[in-house]
């Protein structure tokens, strides 16, 4: 989305918040956040990736931000190339001097970067995010012509949202859209993917990505659905995300390696190879061709790469992932490819701030 001539991606809307300056950043649209459980209104309201970009006629750049939760994270980058600052961002706004590279302007033109180099990437993570302003010389939103051409939608747990990870580029599905040249549009909901139909709805509906993960559900292991349920819901997130366009693969991945085939006992284990058949089922099941099956436990082959938590995978873990992973959607998008069926679309539109 477009807001004060910078574009907002992976933001569906900046809202007005009584009580509080500034427009609050927010990954789904209010009427689609609040029809999930809880935890996932809260996360939503997490930017897990999003980011404020823009291109600048000049060098400096000035952006005012605030977290109520008092922990967000700023790592910028210019196109491809990380920053070497980061940002801690409080309760309190907080401008932010940038400074675009001096050595980056008198690079030779590269070829094939998925991103422009001219393209400021305010990478935005951990809590709620209020955006108060920017000021800078002829700012505007980058043209398609300098973002990638494909984009990557991933939803699922706090593995997708970026837990353990110590950077939001770290994150495996940061990885992954690194390695398709790819923009990543992150949907992970820590704690609280529990397949809603709104949300998957949603994500059928809309028309602004190219290929899909849906990584299906350990959270709904932890928070007691049944096998029914859980068969039900993810059965329908599937048909639904898959059957909106036959062009788009989407991959369904199995629970990933845990604890509980670790340290639990018999019934966890039972547990959890019941819930990964029921997602094979389903997929099997999908009367649409473009539902792929990926199995979480070849994606995470080393338990080595958890951390002390034995969910959570850490950097090692998170880039083995992304690597594996974005083998099996790679392989995807090149047959489509070769079939001449990918879809070569992007749509900046401008939504409006929203009381």
């Amino acid at each position: 989305m477009i807001h004060d001539n910078v574009e907002f991606h992976n933001v569906a809307e900046l809202r007005e918040v009584a009580g509080r300056d500034g427009l609050r950043v927010q990954r789904v649209p209010e009427d689609v956040r609040l029809c999930l459980n809880a935890g996932a209104q809260e996360r939503m309201l997490s930017p897990a990736g999003s980011e404020i970009r823009f291109v600048s006629a000049g060098d400096k750049v000035h952006v005012t931000l605030s977290s109520p939760g008092g922990s967000a994270e700023v790592i910028p980058f210019f196109g491809p190339f990380q920053g070497k600052e980061r940002f801690q961002i409080g309760k309190e706004p907080k401008t932010l001097e940038l400074t675009y590279p001096a050595r980056l302007k008198t690079l030779e033109a590269v070829r094939d970067l998925p991103f422009s180099r001219d393209v400021w990437r305010l990478v935005l993570r951990n809590t709620s995010l209020h955006y108060h302003g920017i000021e800078g010389e002829g700012l505007r939103p980058p043209t398609v012509d300098e973002l990638p051409r494909r984009r990557y939608l991933s939803y699922g747990t706090s593995i997708t949202h970026g837990a353990s990870a110590t950077a939001m580029h770290l994150t495996y599905v940061s990885q992954v859209a690194w390695r398709l040249g790819a923009d990543l549009i992150n949907l992970g909901v820590g704690g609280s993917a529990y397949c809603e139909r709104e949300l998957a709805d949603y994500i059928a509906a809309r028309d602004d990505w190219d290929v899909a993960t849906l990584a299906l559900s350990v959270n709904m292991m932890g928070a007691g659905f049944s096998l029914s349920e859980f068969s039900e819901r993810v059965t329908y997130m599937v048909n639904a995300v898959a059957g909106a366009n036959p062009d788009r693969p989407v991959g369904c991945i199995t629970i990933y390696p845990h604890f509980r085939e670790f340290c639990g006992d018999a019934e966890e284990r039972e547990r959890t190879a019941a819930f990964r058949q029921a997602l094979r089922d389903a997929v099997d099941s999908c009367p649409h061709e473009n539902a792929h099956l990926i199995e979480g436990t070849d994606m995470l082959s080393n338990i080595g790469g958890l951390t002390v938590d034995l969910i959570h995978p850490g950097d090692h873990g998170m880039i083995e992932m992304g690597e594996r992973v974005a083998g099996r959607l790679g392989s995807l998008l090149d047959r489509d490819e070769r079939g001449g069926t990918i879809r070569k679309v992007r749509k900046i539109r401008k939504i409006k701030k929203t009381k």
